[in-house]
């Protein structure tokens, strides 16, 4: 498995955050049971209330909790952090780790794309899209979400509690 960082700053219409997203290559094999072996996963590391869909096409985040992505099935390009952020390509066994504020977007994806999502401590979740009107509450919602106590894959040791502190 290879992580890597990505910060991204507030661009005026989706927050971001000072913590950094990390993407997750190669966390899983890829198998029939992919879904299920991933939601089981995150589920032991206390990442739930989780669900199976894909990824909108447009920007969006979340001011009261981080979230995982875990692709599942086929292969996408997203944009992270807003229009100036950075498009990633994903495919299944990859897995994203979103801080509460970033943003992120479908570009592109296979016709077979899907991902499980879930939520530390199995929190609900806010869908936020940079209106006017948002802020400043999402800034104050932000800044309140505490860190997760595991990381969604390792657990208690490495990716989020290695890069978020």
């Amino acid at each position: 498995m290879l992580i890597t960082t990505h910060l991204f700053k507030d661009d005026g219409l989706l927050p971001n955050n000072t913590l950094p997203l990390l993407v997750y290559r190669f966390a899983f094999p890829v198998s029939d049971s992919l879904a299920d072996v991933m939601e089981e996963t995150f589920a032991s590391h206390n990442w739930t209330n989780s669900w199976r869909n894909g990824v909108y096409p447009y920007h969006h985040y979340h001011s009261i909790t981080h979230e995982v992505l875990g692709i599942y099935k086929g292969s996408a390009v997203v944009l992270l952090g807003g229009e100036n952020g950075e498009e990633i390509a994903v495919e299944a066994g990859d897995v994203i780790v979103i801080p509460a504020g970033v943003g992120h977007k479908k570009l592109s994806q296979s016709d077979d794309f899907a991902v499980i999502g879930a939520y530390p401590d199995g929190h609900d979740y806010d869908l936020l899209t940079g209106k006017d009107g948002e802020r400043p509450k999402a800034d104050e919602n932000i800044a309140t979400v505490p860190l997760p106590e595991t990381d969604p894959v390792l657990g208690k040791e490495g990716g989020t509690a290695e890069y978020w502190k």
